[in-house]
């Protein structure tokens, strides 16, 4: 039997939507609640990037991979309107996960 893994490409905001950190991770609500604590040093904790507003699944991790790499490299407008192709209002998506 084969078991397959997750692996998720996600968006973290600030709450004041100044800042965006694009990450992949195998567990996202761990991650998510990682960031929310503020156990991940670095940039997510010191721009306070604690919102979840955007992500997505795929089984693929080299795939999750260079998406993320691709991501990080688009101009802020277009990370915007990613975002907003699933939460137009930028609400926190951590419930969303947390329920499903």
């Amino acid at each position: 039997m084969r078991c397959e893994r997750q692996y998720f490409v996600y968006m973290m905001a600030s709450v004041n939507r100044r800042a965006l950190y694009i990450g992949v991770t195998n567990n996202l609500i761990r991650r998510v609640l990682e960031h929310k604590r503020g156990d991940v040093a670095g940039f997510t904790k010191q721009y306070h990037c604690v919102v979840l507003v955007w992500y997505d699944v795929t089984d693929d991790v080299a795939g999750a991979i260079d998406t993320e790499k691709r991501i990080k490299k688009w101009r802020r407008s277009k990370k915007n309107a990613l975002i907003e192709t699933i939460n137009p209002n930028w609400l926190d998506l951590t419930s969303q996960i947390l329920d499903g």
